[in-house]
């Protein structure tokens, strides 16, 4: 799998799914849930409302993921995960890492071959940016594939940095 970098807005990317940093609601938010939402149109709500009717009653689980429509997004499908908020007192390293496992996953269940991700948990949630792209980029390497094209989609130059340091470090 091809890891890239890509400093930029994830609603624009031409992939096969974008991830999308949900709420456990699935009924869009701010930051990139917000975005995507806005962006995608009315299908990919209405997806996400039928996903909480049927199975998700109480809301996708942390470091869960699952797939909707993408709506009016140039990729076809959005891979929608909850990212936990960061502790500084509870290690939750192993959740966020499910974000991108779990993501990975649905996709290949989907069969898609391109993927863009944004930084999971890293904005409104907290975490330290330097340690959410340690855990994205060595989460993404070490999870077992079909995926060709992993494309981290960053949206400030200080998170690209982050990433950059992560893949080549």
């Amino acid at each position: 799998m091809r890891i890239t970098l890509v400093q930029g807005d994830i609603t624009e990317q031409a992939v096969d799914a974008v991830v999308n940093a949900a709420n456990s609601s699935l009924l869009g938010g701010s930051g990139v849930d917000g975005a995507i939402h806005r962006r995608g149109g009315a299908a990919i709500l209405e997806e996400c409302r039928a996903l909480r009717a049927a199975q998700y009653g109480a809301g996708l689980a942390t470091g869960a993921a699952v797939a909707t429509t993408a709506g009016d997004l140039p990729a076809r499908w959005v891979i929608h995960t909850v990212g936990p908020v960061f502790s500084a007192q509870t290690d939750r390293s192993d959740q966020l890492a499910s974000c991108y496992r779990e993501s990975l996953r649905v996709a290949d269940d989907l069969g898609v071959t391109s993927v863009a991700f944004p930084a999971v948990s890293a904005g409104i949630y907290g975490w330290p940016v330097d340690d959410a792209a340690r855990i994205a980029v060595g989460t993404v390497r070490a999870t077992p594939t079909q995926v060709d094209e992993a494309r981290f989609v960053l949206f400030t130059p200080d998170v690209y940095a982050a990433f950059e340091k992560a893949l080549t470090g």
